[in-house]
């Protein structure tokens, strides 16, 4: 599983969700080292994964750069809604001090139970939500699979298969130049 390379929102520390946002300049580099990379694992075989990616625009170019990076077609791969980033809500484009300055004490409250909390605005989420419809989705797979994904379905990986509590998940930094290798229930970072 790997999370798309970074944004503008990224580097800005905005929350862009579910806000379709385009990788920057660094994050296509970071997509393509990481196709190097999984391309070096020893005895990697692209032919035995099934490579799925997120629909926003920034999982699907990460996925082709991979893609390319590891010596493939850039297509070739599947797309999944269920693997949306969670929904920010009214949240979207916003930095958490943009937040906290309209809305003081918000974040305290968010961040004392991140994991269920919900921001406002109709179609958004908390990580639970988020990552029930991730759960669902782990339950189809068949074969080994190669993810582009968003930090929040990432958080909900370490929290559903690996058995992270829900405060320490919600918290975690998820790297963008990095594969996350999962086997069973076991998680680590390669």
């Amino acid at each position: 599983m790997i999370r798309h390379g970074e944004t503008d929102y990224n580097r800005e520390g905005r929350l862009q969700g579910a806000r379709d946002i385009p990788l920057n300049a660094l994050g296509r580099r970071q997509a393509a080292q990481n196709g190097q990379a999984l391309a070096a694992l020893p005895g990697f075989d692209a032919s035995r994964f099934d490579w799925i990616a997120s629909p926003l625009s920034r999982t699907r170019e990460t996925m082709e750069l991979l893609r390319q990076g590891a010596g493939l077609e850039a297509a070739g791969y599947r797309i999944v809604p269920e693997l949306i980033e969670v929904c920010f809500g009214d949240w979207e484009g916003f930095t958490l001090a943009d937040i906290e300055a309209e809305t003081p004490g918000t974040i305290a409250e968010r961040e004392a139970a991140k994991w269920h909390f919900r921001p406002p605005g109709a179609a958004a989420e908390s990580y639970e939500v988020m990552a029930q419809r991730v759960e669902g989705f782990l339950a189809t797979l068949r074969q080994p699979a190669v993810i582009v994904a968003h930090g929040g379905t990432i958080r909900s990986i370490f929290q559903r298969v690996a058995g992270l509590p829900e405060a320490e998940a919600a918290m975690m930094e998820i790297p963008q130049d990095r594969i996350l290798q999962i086997k069973g229930n076991q998680v680590a970072w390669l």
